[in-house]
């Protein structure tokens, strides 16, 4: 019988879709759903346990009795206060080994709980390693494609997201007529796109950049992208979208393009070699 693949799951629809592939593949699935982030009801047919942050060392024990090795970390997470974890006293003492990196960047943080997660015993690995296709291609996919005024708003928000990297912030940015309308901390890319559209400049739109942190550890957040992002960027009047190819998550592309193109909007997946020469 094939290794089972444990999940722990967030929000939105990507840690079903994983856990399809994986049982698609013939392996059984064990589920840690995040409560509050992830919806219980969308497990009906998996071995799953509802669990909050607090209860870290139960999570991971329950994952060892399912027979896992292998885990995905994988969804839409809110990042809790440290005084709302309420942790138990066995996930305490997975915290005193996460130490003061839990008052850190995301990136930081959660190079740490890989460590301790394989520590335990487990292998963590990427959602992008069970489920095929599902990181952006370079080039242009849509219908619409930038101008030169927006190619340079581009290249402004990559040196900005860059630097936001760099220092374990954020992954995108919002730029009009080389103007920074917003840049992406911890309220999450919608929330940074419904601020930028009360932002917006009279003229061309801007355009929307999200990257890759610079070292970024590629099994955990990476930068993730949907309908709702198109949504979001049209609603703020933008022309249109580039982010890291193979770097960047599409969680439906089809969707994606298709919203995109109804909307008038450019995607365009940037590559490495690209990146470097606009930083």
């Amino acid at each position: 019988m094939a290794e089972p693949l444990g999940i722990i799951a967030g929000g939105g629809p990507l840690p079903r879709r994983v856990a399809d592939a994986a049982r698609a593949a013939g392996r059984p699935v064990a589920v840690v759903v995040l409560e509050g982030h992830g919806d219980p009801g969308a497990w009906a047919g998996y071995p799953h346990v509802v669990l909050r942050f607090g209860l870290a060392a139960r999570m991971l024990s329950w994952l060892k009795g399912q027979g896992v090795r292998q885990l995905v970390l994988s969804g839409s997470v809110t990042r809790p206060s440290f005084l709302s974890l309420r942790p138990d006293a066995e996930s305490v003492r997975l915290a005193v080994r996460i130490g003061r990196r839990a008052f850190g960047g995301d990136d930081e943080l959660l190079s740490t709980v890989l460590a301790v997660l394989r520590e335990e015993g487990f292998e963590p690995i990427g959602a992008q390693e069970v489920l095929a296709g599902l990181l952006a291609p370079p080039g242009l996919l849509t219908r619409a494609a930038p101008d030169a005024e927006a190619m340079a708003d581009i290249a402004r928000g990559v040196r900005v997201v860059r630097a936001l990297g760099a220092v374990d912030v954020g992954q995108g940015a919002v730029v009009q007529q080389g103007l920074v309308l917003a840049v992406e901390a911890i309220e999450g890319t919608d929330a940074m796109l419904a601020r930028a559209a009360g932002l917006r400049r009279e003229g061309p739109g801007g355009v929307f950049v999200k990257l890759v942190k610079p070292g970024q550890d590629r099994r955990v957040d990476l930068p993730t992208l949907g309908p709702p992002t198109v949504a979001g960027a049209a609603a703020a009047g933008l022309r249109g979208i580039a982010f890291e190819a193979e770097g960047c998550i599409l969680a439906e592309r089809d969707a994606m393009i298709a919203a995109a193109d109804a909307a008038g909007l450019f995607l365009l997946g940037l590559t490495p070699r690209q990146i470097g020469e606009m930083a």
